[in-house]
């Protein structure tokens, strides 16, 4: 955890930081942004976000990068730890990053901004990529960067929504279906065949439930949107398919937390953020636990299982950007009790230098594979996640077997972590009752629906001509907040983290709402002491202006500030070099 207090130390911006696998490291020759490197003003200007797709080229190197800053979209290849490999005794990178006076594509927008953006990797080739651009006046762009094309444009007049485009997401499996959220709080479910016609459209409703409606595009012709989700009260902020793309979970400006099933849009359940709203979302794995972060300054693990909230985690002092699942990075235990580490960063470098987890890294698919044994000791999978904020932090979290079995004693020693790929595709049977549920296949990862011919999916193409159900009107009323609304004397970073009362006290004096006083200390909502908290692993201040994008890859982990300064970061091992490995000021 970072230490507390100020001082220069705690001002610093770190090059590279320590973990229990290991150093990682910042590459500075792979460091994107526009061309000119000027840091961007963005006063003002919609979130710097990122976007990854690989094209399998034949080159070996076929992983490509879209970032956009201000009215600019920029298309790059990528070169990250791969290309840009430290040898021993080369004081230089062996080979350089791209050119960034070349991109591949660059586009500059007039009196919009893109938001957001999302590649579909299933049509992803080197000749070809189908990239989907959301922009600040509700528009949605389906361009190829590597022939520079401009295929269609969605809600070109803005007659589906006028709001802006707060998430963009091809729908998992399909090469023509696609979700777009806006502040408004509605969601749109396209298909990029469709054109979407030249005057508004007329709902009929499809199903309602609890703060939530859908409803298909009542048409005699084929038009998008198929269907307009309503979700909860002002803007609908992020969402995230569940690894299989059965589930949707929705991060609302209300503070709740929604998962649906997504072809029967059913609500599976649903949590209450601390107070304020809820700006980022995502899933582990395997589909089991969704961790949501927002403006009470803090990370909330959710359990998909028993729809209850099993941990919050405190490390940030500002709004919570962009919260991310390691899918790489889990640590292997055999039931002998770890060891305390005291001590600083450095010491505990040391101690991996000199192979105390090498073992377990080698072995650590055959000890999960033991979890089919006979054998008495249980065997704990912990998950790693990372969250970025306005604070300029980024902070990893493990997520381990005191939280998720809570009937266990409480401890707060921490495992050793060990890099190993593909940990949710070990398939297990027989696990021993205080080890992991059984990690199952990605297609098997989540309960399927009862019924599969109650698909809304299904329905909004049958009922395109079918005019059997009532109408509901659009809300018009809803409210949009920006970022710079945050008061940093609402910050979670300015209270102890021993302090509950008081923060139950902010909670309930500054959210001055029925809702919120309705729901604070139910399930929905758990009091601070009635859930474990959790503290940071690592907690550094990595940028000059907040943190917009945490994205984990095989060898490194991305990040991007504001500033238009996308960051790639080595992961331990996979950069060779003699130069010595200290932290220092950028």
């Amino acid at each position: 955890m970072a230490a507390e207090g100020g001082g220069k130390e705690m001002n610093e911006i770190k090059t590279q930081f320590t973990t229990r696998e290991g150093v990682y490291k910042l590459l500075t020759h792979s460091e994107y942004s526009r061309p000119n490197r000027v840091p961007f003003n963005s006063q003002g200007s919609n979130p710097v976000k990122v976007s990854f797709v690989n094209v399998n080229d034949q080159s070996g190197n076929g992983d490509r990068i879209c970032f956009n800053v201000g009215r600019e979209l920029y298309f790059y290849i990528y070169k990250g730890v791969r290309k840009t490999l430290y040898r021993t005794h080369m004081p230089e990178p062996a080979e350089q990053a791209a050119d960034l006076s070349k991109p591949i594509d660059k586009r500059i927008y007039k009196g919009t901004q893109p938001t957001c953006h999302d590649f579909n990797p299933l049509t992803a080739t080197a000749e070809s990529v189908s990239l989907l651009v959301g922009f600040s006046a509700g528009q949605v762009q389906l361009i190829d960067p590597i022939k520079k094309e401009t295929s269609k444009l969605f809600n070109e007049e803005r007659l589906i929504d006028k709001s802006r485009v707060t998430c963009v997401r091809w729908v998992p499996g399909s090469e023509s279906l696609f979700l777009v959220a806006h502040s408004s709080g509605s969601m749109y479910l396209y298909n990029v065949e469709n054109t979407c016609g030249t005057t508004a459209p007329h709902y009929q409703l499809l199903k309602q439930g609890e703060n939530y409606a859908v409803h298909t595009c009542k048409s005699k012709s084929a038009r998008n949107p198929l269907l307009r989700w309503t979700v909860g009260e002002g803007a609908l902020n992020e969402f995230a398919f569940s690894p299989d793309g059965k589930f949707l979970a929705c991060a609302s400006q209300d503070g709740f937390l929604r998962v649906f099933g997504f072809d029967a849009a059913e609500l599976h359940g649903k949590m209450k953020s601390y107070f304020g709203g809820l700006l980022c979302v995502c899933w582990s794995p395997d589909g089991r636990y969704i961790v949501a972060g927002g403006e009470d300054d803090l990370v909330t693990v959710w359990s998909f299982l028993d729809c209850r909230v099993i941990a919050r985690g405190h490390g940030h002092k500002s709004w919570v950007s962009v919260v991310a699942f390691d899918h790489c990075t889990t640590s292997v235990e055999d039931g002998d009790p770890p060891a305390e580490f005291s001590g600083s960063d450095e010491d505990f470098h040391e101690q991996i230098h000199f192979g105390a987890g090498r073992d377990r890294a080698n072995s650590s698919h055959s000890r999960l594979s033991k979890r089919n044994s006979t054998d008495s000791r249980p065997v704990s999978v912990t998950y790693r996640f990372g969250s970025v904020g306005q604070d300029t932090q980024l902070c990893l979290w493990d997520l381990t077997e005191d939280i998720l079995f809570p009937h266990l004693p409480l401890s707060r020693t921490r495992t050793h972590t060990n890099v190993m790929n593909n940990v949710s595709n070990s398939s297990t049977s027989g696990n021993p009752p205080n080890s992991l549920p059984n990690t199952l296949p990605r297609s098997n990862s989540l309960p399927h629906s009862s019924n599969p011919g109650n698909s809304i999916i299904d329905s909004a193409f049958i009922a395109t001509s079918v005019s059997k159900f009532a109408t509901l009107s659009l809300h018009d009323s809803r409210k949009e907040r920006h970022e710079k609304d945050h008061k940093r004397n609402h910050s979670m970073g300015h209270i102890s983290s021993k302090s509950s009362d008081k923060l139950n006290q902010l909670s309930s004096s500054r959210t001055a709402k029925a809702d919120a006083a309705k729901t604070l200390g139910t399930m929905l909502c758990p009091r601070m002491e009635e859930v474990p908290l959790l503290e940071p692993l690592v907690c550094k201040k990595i940028a000059h202006e907040r943190l917009t994008v945490l994205i984990f890859l095989e060898d490194c982990l991305v990040t991007a500030c504001q500033e238009g300064f996308v960051c790639t970061w080595a992961r331990p091992g996979k950069v060779v070099s003699d130069r010595p490995l200290e932290d220092t000021v950028m």
